[in-house]
């Protein structure tokens, strides 16, 4: 297959069905790094609101540098992989601090910034500096994999130094940014993960899959692993008409976020009294249950989660955190300028309703 054919089809038809987004109005490179760091994992569609807010607050490095992590956590509350924030805002002050508020356009230095893989490397720098950089993300590798029937597993560990060869080798040259575009638009648009339009691929006459009538093969994944699932107990601990919420250690899982007391739970420690201990030791506090308010049901990408959540009495006791890093005692309405993760969304309705107004 001849790579310049396949750059000029991909080129004149990313011309003419690109979509209108907000970071290609754009050629700064905090904005276009900003943009892909929330594109992963992420729709575009989901995405678009949290970058205009986000750029809005912080147009620059410095001023992402110099604000709270809690803020920037905040404008960051729905995104979800908060660790992208994290490594975000330390990856500024870097900038800042060492390069005076410029990102650096040598492979090597921006790929030595915390949260800068191979993608956001390759993606950043051929965009906004044009560095002939292949980028290898889910959508190249699905229309990679069809194009050329790799058999490699995409979701395998390892397959994207397999992807990565290909990619390199039809990479443009002259147009590296608007061709790294190009093909990841048409993965998004076109060569679905389900019912791909092949009628509309400027590739089709050119896709191994297509012709061998095997698109549905492509790519090829390894079964996934059975995901594990955990049981919390959530306490909401009143206190002369304030709850008790602590803050998650910054580096670690949801980093850094606000929630209610939670203390995974197993059979047994369910009960008036199982709860009532368990958050005891999580908080140094002793507590009445008073009733249940609601349970919830959350998926994460590595496993589920169910939580029962209780109304609780503050009794008395000093606050003596086990696990959390932090804590304040908050009102309804103080909470909502906290950053809390989706799960503890999922009952503050709920919870307003009990507490009335």
């Amino acid at each position: 297959m001849r790579s310049e054919i396949v750059r000029k089809k991909l080129l004149n038809w990313y011309a003419t069905h690109q979509r209108t987004l907000p970071w290609r109005a754009t050629s700064d490179p905090f904005a276009i790094w900003v943009s892909e760091v929330m594109l992963q994992q992420t729709q575009v569609a989901t995405v678009i609101p949290y970058y205009r807010r986000f750029m809005d607050r912080f147009p620059t490095p410095a001023h992402l540098a110099a604000a709270d992590i809690q803020e920037v956590l905040k404008l960051w509350e729905g995104l979800g992989y908060y660790s992208r924030a994290r490594n975000l805002y330390r990856a500024a002050g870097v900038v800042t601090a060492q390069f005076n508020g410029r990102v650096p356009g040598d492979p090597e230095t921006f790929r030595s910034l915390p949260g800068v893989g191979d993608y956001i490397c390759a993606a950043v720098l051929s965009i906004a500096f044009g560095r002939v950089l292949p980028v290898v993300d889910g959508n190249v590798k699905r229309v990679l994999s069809r194009l050329l029937e790799i058999d490699t597993p995409a979701n395998r560990s390892g397959a994207h130094k397999i992807f990565q060869v290909p990619a390199m080798k039809l990479v443009c040259p002259k147009q590296p940014a608007d061709f790294n575009q190009a093909i990841m638009e048409l993965g998004a648009l076109v060569c679905r993960p389900k019912n791909p339009d092949c009628l509309a691929c400027p590739l089709a006459d050119l896709c191994r899959a297509n012709r061998h009538h095997t698109t549905a093969d492509y790519p090829k994944r390894d079964a996934p692993r059975k995901v594990p699932h955990r049981h919390l107990v959530i306490g909401v601990i009143l206190k002369k008409g304030k709850m008790l919420v602590v803050r998650r250690p910054l580096d670690g899982f949801l980093g850094g976020l606000w929630e209610f007391p939670a203390v995974p739970a197993e059979k047994g420690q369910t009960d008036r009294q199982g709860v009532e201990s368990l958050l005891a030791v999580e908080t140094g506090l002793n507590i009445a249950v008073d009733r249940q308010l609601t349970k919830i049901r959350h998926a994460y990408t590595h496993f589920t989660l169910s939580g029962d959540v209780h109304l609780c009495r503050y009794l008395s006791g000093r606050v003596r955190l086990k696990s959390a890093r932090g804590h304040r005692w908050a009102t309804l309405r103080s909470l909502a300028r906290l950053p809390l993760h989706k799960a503890n969304h999922k009952f503050l309705d709920a919870l307003a309703a009990a507490l009335g107004p």
